[in-house]
């Protein structure tokens, strides 16, 4: 097989398969995917958020992690005036609203198009020019909104519509595009047309840096040019843990997510099976570990993310066993809310090399920089991002959940994986894991399966679980909340599967119009 990509959009996954068939690597793909999706997912991301991308090579069957997350601004700024950030209540359904902060006092320091470079520059094989150009035709000649896309437009609405530049491109007869509208991103297609004639320079160092930096300061944010300038994309170790006879690979911290993934697993090998996946045992079991990894995360967490030895100190044995003899106790969790903009894409070439790229821009600002297309992000708004007890040192990387993610079985990626959902991307990721590694689910199945997330002491069950293992559930104790559909509260789950023939499978999450190629050698 050529290889094989999965993504939250189809246009998204067709970029990295164009790039596949032509016989680039799992970088080239995801690089071409990640552009295309700032315009297909254009809600989700774009290049004023930052994320991870998580690449194993197969020469040498090594992990590493770059990190082109968000930075705290503020380097060289003087006595300007910083705006208060703005509040603005986003409705999922009826049964999840959540408020986020937005403006251009929440605006973070951009850093995809710094990494999307980065990774080229280190790991790339196809012209860095091909890799914008499906995304500049989508940008110029404009996609259809999806149904998925539409309701995900409908959401974030009040943030989209929220400036003038926000109206020119999301709305059309005085109202948020709907299914079936026609979404052109002209300025957008300029700025891609400047990467791909000078790379990401221009938006650090160069005419699009100081059109972010008037602009937001115009709007009292703190971003400055030497913010834009300094800014680099910094090469990690993956955070690591056995999980099966597996290798489970993932962002290291300061991120939190791998470690609390890993953690998770961890928990989940001790405990041994415990049912059939969806059993009212198989559901109790991973409640307790999602709660478990919120009370991991004590006075002690935030600072160590920053400090070193969190991994170490998390994923001992010793500690295996005190969560395991917590989570018998059965004491309620809470979690803060966290981003809704992201989305994640999964990819492995013919020759066995893989990339997991997440990027968000939290649930966006509101603030789109005129005359570029750009919607910046909102993560100096989120609530959990920041270090705990804080020092907000400009320059300092936030912290983040998501978790790009490689689980390796003898040297071969087993399974790519990573998800969309804020608090909900670990334990979407977690089950997803799981179903593959644990009970042999196909890909595909693995993801559409029905989901659960605990969290303030509830547990939501997603539409689909089987009534009467919810029910048993119920009967243990646990105050259960009943979903009816199926929902992309539960995640955006994008991943690859290499089967112990060398096939390949793909599979975008049903949940957000995913999809998933895999491309014929």
């Amino acid at each position: 097989m050529g290889g094989a990509i999965a993504a939250g959009h189809r246009l998204t996954a067709e970029a990295g398969a164009e790039i596949l068939a032509e016989g680039g690597n799992a970088v080239d793909a995801c690089i071409a995917a990640g552009f295309a999706s700032w315009v297909a997912e254009s809600t989700l991301t774009g290049p004023g958020g930052g994320g991870f991308m998580l690449v194993h090579r197969a020469r040498d069957r090594t992990t590493r992690l770059l990190d082109f997350y968000v930075a705290i601004p503020g380097l060289g700024l003087g006595e300007e005036g910083i705006a208060d950030m703005e509040s603005v209540d986003v409705v999922y359904s009826p049964e999840s609203t959540q408020v986020f902060r937005i403006g251009a006092a929440s605006c973070a320091v951009p850093g995809a198009p710094a990494g999307l470079e980065a990774a080229h520059r280190a790991y790339g094989s196809t012209p860095w020019a091909r890799l914008i150009e499906p995304a500049l035709a989508l940008a110029r000649d404009g996609i259809e909104v999806t149904p998925e896309q539409a309701y995900l437009h409908g959401i974030l609405d009040v943030l989209l519509r929220h400036t003038d530049e926000g109206r020119a491109i999301f709305e059309q007869d005085g109202g948020g595009l709907v299914a079936g509208d026609r979404l052109v991103m002209e300025d957008l297609a300029g700025t891609l047309e400047t990467l791909s004639e000078s790379g990401a320079a221009d938006l650090y160092r160069g005419k699009i840096a100081r059109a972010i930096v008037g602009h937001l300061q115009e709007q009292g944010g703190a971003i400055t040019p030497r913010d834009l300038a300094e800014y680099r994309t910094i090469r990690r170790r993956p955070v690591q843990v056995g999980y099966l006879g597996h290798e489970f690979d993932s962002n290291p911290p300061p991120s939190s997510g791998g470690v609390l993934i890993g953690y998770g697993l961890l928990l989940l090998e001790a405990l041994g099976a415990r049912g059939e996946p969806g059993s009212a045992e198989s559901l109790a079991a991973l409640v307790e570990v999602m709660r478990e990894q919120s009370r991991a995360r004590d006075s002690r967490f935030g600072r160590d993310l920053y400090r070193g030895g969190l991994a170490k100190r998390l994923h001992a044995a010793g500690s295996v066993r005190e969560g395991l003899e917590r989570m018998r106790a059965r004491a309620p969790a809470s979690e803060a809310p966290s981003p809704t903009g992201t989305t994640h894409i999964s990819v492995v070439d013919e020759q066995g090399n893989a990339a997991a790229l997440t990027v968000s821009t939290g649930s966006g600002s509101g603030v789109i920089v005129p005359g570029t297309g750009i919607h910046l992000n909102n993560m100096l708004g989120e609530f959990d991002l920041g270090p705990e007890g804080g020092n907000p040192r400009p320059g300092l990387r936030l912290t983040s959940m998501m978790a790009p993610t490689v689980v390796v079985e003898d040297g071969r990626p087993r399974l790519v994986v990573g998800s969309a959902g804020s608090s909900r991307l670990q334990g979407a990721i977690v089950q997803v894991v799981v179903n593959v590694v644990r009970h042999g689910l196909p890909v595909e199945e693995a993801i559409s399966a029905p989901r659960i997330h605990a969290e303030d002491g509830r547990v939501q069950c997603e539409g689909g679980s089987d009534p009467a293992a919810v029910d048993q559930l119920e009967s243990l104790g646990y105050e259960v909340v009943r979903w009816q559909k199926r929902n992309l509260y539960f995640g955006g789950v994008s991943a690859v599967e290499m089967l112990p023939d060398g096939t390949l499978a793909a599979a975008g999450d049903p949940r957000r119009g995913g999809h998933g190629i895999v491309v014929s050698a």
